[in-house]
């Protein structure tokens, strides 16, 4: 059948709305696909463990946060001021565009409309979150008896690095400017740490390490950076826009192999991540029992 010039241009008009819809079939020029390159996909890096307070309200994308934890591929994952739809979504994003897939527990703490969205008589949930590659069991979460300016807490799992238990945590502080809520806090938190012989504390503590605040986190743990050491002559490195190191990755009966602090166009924390040896037992196991 030979077409008329009208119906020619009729049904060239419609192929190119339809590659304008769908986009093209070739991923490297693809307009809305979704879908990467093979080389793309990724696994996670086993024993790779990453804080990162992922700034909220920030109007952040969560591709753009998907992207930057791919990056890194970390098996665990401890998120702070993360909100459930916005987790849910850098989840899938993550599965989607990376080959990541990663279990989820949360550990929230309030319901704020202005932060997490939703329906203002259904606000969404707000607090903390654990992405990781393997499965997680024993979920505890706990709200701090006081918040300070703001319900804070934190919460627990026990998954498997390297095929061997560990106890994760994973908390955010009350804010800057007050450390008697912090040392609270933190002496509620030491207290649960101090009942696991292996385990990791991640988190945004708003507190630099010679904080009085810290001392009883210090007791059990050491930060994952050796250099990094809870006195003025420690060097420890910021994760922080403004030069502060406020985020942790504390270490008990764990040894750190190499870690790394990135800062990111996407939040005002940086994000920190550490390949550990779960196979060997670090010396600094201070019981509080």
């Amino acid at each position: 059948m030979v077409l008329g010039r009208g119906m020619r241009l009729l049904a060239g008009a419609l192929i190119v709305a339809c590659t304008v819809l769908v986009g093209p079939s070739a991923p490297s020029g693809a307009l809305f696909a979704r879908s990467l390159p093979v080389e793309a996909v990724r696994e996670v890096v086993p024993n790779r463990v990453m804080t990162w307070n992922i700034c909220n309200p920030c109007e952040e994308s969560n591709v753009d946060r998907a992207a930057e934890i791919a990056k890194r591929a970390p098996q665990v994952i401890g998120l702070q001021e993360a909100c459930v739809r916005d987790v849910e979504r850098i989840r899938d994003h993550l599965e989607n565009l990376y080959g990541l897939v990663y279990h989820i527990e949360y550990g929230m703490v309030l319901r704020n409309w202005g932060r997490c969205g939703g329906a203002p008589w259904n606000p969404g949930a707000f607090g903390q979150a654990i992405p990781a590659a393997a499965p997680m069991a024993d979920l505890v979460n706990v709200e701090y008896p006081d918040g300070g300016s703001e319900d804070r807490g934190y919460m627990a799992v026990t998954t498997t690095l390297g095929g061997q238990p560990v106890r994760v945590f994973n908390t955010h502080l009350a804010e800057r400017r007050q450390e008697a809520v912090r040392a609270d806090q933190t002496g509620v938190l030491a207290a649960d740490v101090a009942r696991h012989d292996r385990a990791i504390v991640l988190g945004d503590f708003n507190a630099v390490p010679d904080a009085s605040e810290l001392t009883g986190i210090w007791a059990l743990a050491a930060d994952t950076d050796p250099q990094c050491q809870p006195s003025r002559t420690g060097n420890c490195k910021p994760t922080t826009d403004w030069q502060s190191k406020f985020d942790y990755i504390f270490l008990r009966g764990i040894v750190p192999l190499e870690h790394r602090v990135r800062p990111t166009p996407y939040s005002d924390h940086h994000l920190l991540h550490s390949d550990l040896d779960p196979t060997k037992t670090s010396s600094h196991l201070v019981s509080l029992r």
